[in-house]
């Protein structure tokens, strides 16, 4: 019995610790929200995530995806405390990362009637297949707001 007690902790020790310090290489968020706090706060959590290894990878839909129009709504602009950050201010230095992806949903643009040239710099446009590879891929962790 203590030698089963032994192996199980050397194997907990081997394990839990190494699979908890991982890294996921990709972080993807799907955001939603209409609130700006909201918004900027699934950005927050983008950079962290990226100060600490992981790609973000931002699917905007819905309302959140205004904040990526080049004629973006005051609420994704404007400065909010503590730092005086907007979503759209944190969204486009995510953007300009390293092996980041901005991306609005594959249904936003023909839903306003517009292509891809209403859209600020940096921000494309999801393609479902490779949205839905990137949501299940195993090396990816998934957020919604």
């Amino acid at each position: 019995m203590k030698k089963l007690a032994l192996a199980t902790l050397a194997a907990l020790s081997l394990t839990g610790p190494a699979l908890a310090q991982e890294t996921p290489e990709t972080l993807v968020t799907v955001l939603t929200a209409p609130e700006p706090q909201t918004q900027l706060m699934a950005m927050v959590l983008a950079m962290q995530a990226a100060k600490q290894g992981a790609a973000p990878h931002i699917l905007l839909c819905g309302p959140a995806a205004d904040i990526a129009l080049k004629e973006a709504p005051e609420t994704a602009t404007a400065p909010q405390p503590p730092r005086d950050m907007s979503p759209r201010g944190l969204m486009s230095k995510i953007a300009a990362l390293p092996g980041a992806k901005v991306e609005v949903c594959a249904i936003y643009l023909p839903s306003k009637g517009a292509d891809a040239s209403i859209l600020m710099q940096g921000v494309g446009v999801a393609n479902p297949k490779e949205m839905a590879a990137a949501l299940i891929a195993p090396n990816a962790r998934v957020t919604s707001y």
